[in-house]
């Protein structure tokens, strides 16, 4: 009774003094908001393609339940873990400044919640604003468990654009007619490569392109007279880079990883898993008398199979008898035009465009100075056959080998217990390691001929930076298994991209180049199929952040690693201590 009365008056002392570390006017402006998600498998089950299948969700809901706050707000989620496996949910691109605790990627800051256990995500949204998603972090559960989290600026303050008539959530997905986790189950027992998605979905839905589907189609019914509409784009595929248009409309591009852009105009839009972005679409002053297809199809750049297939919804026009005599179904379809499957010069382009707004009310804070400069080549490998597992069998990887996936040739292996947690407890020992390599060992031509020895090292590893530690990292793909663009998404920061190129990253040229004024600030970069890409960030969040390529093949495969950033000197510079429901291994 004496420890858990003690334990307590601790929990409140330390409330009193994180209250105490929040600035006066927030506390008056924000609002606490208090959401519940119950993990469970859909009670009826989900039919999509004809083929009907039991998915995990949250509250039932596919994809799940919108979050909606303001910036500044405090929120608490309790999830409570109703289904057979493991669970941790993860509020993608949220900062989590001093609560990494509540990140929630499994292993890395904390330990998933087994079944009939239940957690409270508690964090506060400082200096956000814009679209995020959460999704589930473990395996391949993500697939059906996702959903959108909107920040709202602060109450009077307005966009930085035309104040939209009406806000969408247009959410990405992949369908398997199979259960995902069966797929990487015995992709990552065989060696070889998984088997793809059935379709994709835009809000759940497939849409009529695919067969038996047509009633399974998204409508986006809008109003004629000019009306400005904010389309608020997720990308929560598990594999894939899409494609994105709309039939005879231009969007205007104002956001990106919920940080404002300079506005330009689009007819496609590029936008790679774990990614957001939001597009003004303006509808036309008069009734069109037509529908139109929204689509989205894989851009492709890696060697292996894929979902060749598209996604769509139907834009509509509300009507009345005075603009049609003809009845909806019966005004002409339009279908946009989208670019080739590997049109990697669309790709650049659209990457280029993508600036920063830069103004007082919204600066870009790009760091002018660089205390550590880091060297990461990502792709692809291979580890041997393990002849334990397959009993002498060929694993269906390359040349008999199993993929695997690396930065600076190592492929991370996930711990047993969370990383987060060894690190504050000091008893890391045995869990991981502090010697990441800031560079490969073995420089090579990383964009050249395909290398003889593709194998790749294992290890848990993790790189070690002091408090506000000024970082540029470049991220240079490889083609030692062909090369491909990756997704890469870092926990706990924003970065801004100051630079990307083909081939070989050169140090004494390619910084000349670089831009230190107004570069997009994101959480999920695409470093280019054979190319590199620079950024810059300011390690001010003590915590142990995960960085790894958000194709979730490729995460099982190992193209992971993980940040330590050691407390700083003030006590708003420290990790607070973990919650007392924090999930147990």
């Amino acid at each position: 009774m004496g420890v858990a009365l003690l334990s307590l008056v601790r929990h409140f002392v330390l409330f009193f003094i994180t209250l105490g570390l929040i600035p006066h006017q927030q506390t008056l402006a924000s609002i606490t908001r208090h959401y519940k998600f119950d993990v469970c498998i859909q009670l009826q089950n989900v039919t999509r393609l004809c083929h009907t299948k039991s998915i995990v969700t949250v509250n039932g809901q596919f994809p799940g339940p919108r979050i909606v706050a303001r910036e500044g707000d405090h929120l608490l989620i309790k999830v409570v873990n109703h289904v057979q496996s493991n669970i941790s949910i993860h509020w993608h691109g949220i900062r989590q400044l001093q609560t990494g605790w509540a990140d929630g990627p499994a292993y890395i800051t904390q330990c998933p919640m087994q079944t009939g256990n239940n957690y409270v995500y508690n964090f506060t949204i400082i200096g956000q604003r814009g679209t995020l998603w959460w999704h589930a972090h473990i395996s391949w559960l993500r697939s059906t468990t996702y959903g959108p989290l909107i920040i709202l600026p602060k109450r009077g303050v307005p966009y930085p654009f035309t104040k939209p008539y009406k806000e969408v959530p247009i959410i990405f997905g992949e369908w398997w007619n199979v259960d995902p986790e069966a797929v990487i189950n015995q992709a990552l027992q065989t060696g070889g490569g998984p088997n793809v998605s059935d379709a994709y979905t835009i809000n759940g839905l497939p849409g009529p392109l695919y067969n038996c589907s047509a009633k399974d189609t998204f409508k986006l019914k809008v109003q004629v007279v000019g009306k400005t509409y904010l389309l608020r784009l997720i990308n929560a595929a598990l594999n894939d880079e899409l494609f994105f248009s709309i039939a005879n409309h231009t969007l205007k591009v104002v956001e990106t990883d919920a940080v404002y852009v300079k506005p330009f105009d689009t007819n496609t839009i590029l936008i790679a898993p774990g990614q957001t972005t939001n597009v003004l679409l303006k509808t036309k002053p008069n009734f069109p008398n037509a529908t139109f297809l929204m689509t989205a199809r894989p851009y492709v750049t890696g060697l292996g199979t894929f979902d060749n297939s598209t996604v769509a919804a139907i834009l509509e026009y509300e009507t009345t008898t005075l603009h049609s005599i003809l009845p909806l179904n019966k005004l002409p379809l339009h279908k946009p035009i989208l670019p080739a499957l590997n049109d990697t010069s669309f790709a650049t382009k659209f990457a280029s465009k993508l600036r920063s707004l830069n103004t007082p009310e919204f600066p870009a804070n790009v760091p002018q100075k660089v205390d550590k400069r880091l060297f990461f080549t990502i792709g692809l490998g291979t580890n041997p056959c393990s002849q334990q597992q397959h009993k002498n069998q060929t694993c269906q990887g390359p040349n008999g080998t199993m993929f695997a996936a690396s930065i600076n040739n190592v492929s991370f292996t996930m711990p047993n217990t969370a990383l987060l947690q060894s690190h504050f407890s000091g008893q890391s020992k045995g869990v991981y390691s502090p010697d990441f390599p800031i560079s490969p060992s073995i420089p090579f031509n990383y964009t050249g001929a395909q290398l003889n020895n593709t194998n790749v090292s294992n290890g848990t590893k993790l790189m070690v930076l002091p408090f506000n530690t000024s970082v540029e990292l470049v991220l240079q793909d490889t083609s030692i298994l062909g090369a491909e663009s990756h997704p890469l998404h870092l926990h706990g920061f924003n970065f801004f991209v100051v630079g990307q190129g083909f081939g070989n990253f050169d140090q004494n040229y390619d910084p000349r180049k670089f831009n230190l004024v107004d570069p997009v600030e994101r959480n999920t970069v695409s470093v280019p199929s054979g190319g590199w890409v620079a950024i810059r960030f300011l390690a001010d969040n003590p915590g142990v952040w995960f960085m790894h390529c958000h194709l979730e093949i490729h995460t099982s495969w190992g193209l992971k690693m993980a940040w330590v950033v050691l407390d700083g000197e003030l006590p708003n510079q420290k990790l607070l201590p973990p919650p007392l429901d924090l999930p147990k291994c």
